[in-house]
């Protein structure tokens, strides 16, 4: 009797492993889910939206299986007052069936906006039935509200000492920069206050470097023209890379030889030989600053015609 009681026992014991193990076998899989990487929100990842102006949004997506679309969504938040409700959406289906995609897009605050902070909510459908959602800030100001306002009021390009570009036209459209030719500029930002910085930049267009932002800049693939900066600005003004006092410029132009070896860069000026950086084809001459106390950023180009 205990002898079969004993086989019983083993019977049973076996029987529940194997059902266990079938049902292990017959689980589905656990899907896998998307990432993002390299999130980007406002003009050099600042995180602030103007009302009516272009937004900044860059991110890197990988599926699980394969993009089904990319949202993006800014909701309100039950903690904040705003002068109105106000959401906006927008969903991107031109990534589908990739692996992995850069999304990298700009586009306008809606003139109904309502200023105040946002959750700005990045949502990746996956056609494997999944989904990765994340939540980021978001502050969106009207443009009378922004602590700083950068534009330029002048903008100016010289070949050897003469005007090639001004108040936004080209004297010469035939002129072009050549081996040995003087480039030389100054831009003049208003409506800054603060600590800010300026990079002025030439880039090749074979480079195939766009940066959005001071901080986004590569130095191997840029040529720096200048680069200038202004501290403790108590009040909103101008601010150029050649200042004038009222009655003289105090800084000296500086000028760039084309096809010289090193740059302007400071402290440590950029080797163009090492990085390749004169060469053939046209070139972006490309303005940009942070007000480092607002975390604000300007942009501004110019597509210059080079004969190298």
């Amino acid at each position: 009797m205990k002898t079969t009681k004993l086989i019983l026992t083993y019977l049973f014991a076996a029987i529940a492993f194997t059902s266990c193990s079938n049902d292990d076998n017959d689980a589905e899989p656990e899907k896998a889910i998307p990432t993002i990487d390299k999130i980007e929100l406002g003009l050099g990842n600042n995180e602030t939206g103007t009302i009516g102006e272009d937004f900044h949004f860059n991110a890197e997506v990988t599926a699980g299986d394969k993009i089904e679309n990319v949202q993006v969504k800014i909701a309100q938040r039950a903690t904040e007052t705003y002068s109105k409700v106000w959401s906006h959406e927008i969903t991107w289906t031109q990534y589908a069936d990739a692996k992995n995609a850069t999304v990298h897009k700009h586009f306008d605050i809606p003139e109904d906006a309502a200023e105040g902070k946002y959750d700005f909510i990045i949502i990746v459908n996956d056609k494997n039935g999944t989904k990765l959602e994340i939540k980021k800030n978001l502050t969106i100001y009207k443009p009378e509200n922004l602590p700083v306002k950068p534009v330029a009021s002048v903008l100016t390009v010289f070949l050897n000492d003469n005007f090639l570009y001004r108040k936004g036209k080209f004297s010469d459209p035939e002129a072009k920069f050549k081996n040995n030719d003087i480039f030389s500029s100054q831009v003049t930002l208003q409506g800054v206050k603060g600590d800010g910085i300026m990079y002025l930049l030439l880039i090749n267009k074979n480079a195939k470097h766009s940066p959005e932002s001071v901080d986004q800049i590569d130095f191997k693939k840029v040529i720096v023209y200048d680069v200038f900066e202004h501290k403790n600005k108590t009040e909103t003004g101008e601010f150029s890379n050649i200042p004038w006092n009222g009655t003289e410029f105090t800084r000296d132009t500086p000028t760039l030889k084309i096809g010289v070896a090193k740059d302007n860069h400071v402290p440590v000026q950029q080797d163009l030989i090492a990085n390749k950086s004169w060469a053939t084809g046209n070139y972006t001459f490309l303005v940009l600053y942070k007000n480092t106390t607002y975390n604000i950023n300007f942009s501004q180009s110019v597509e210059l015609p080079f004969a190298l």
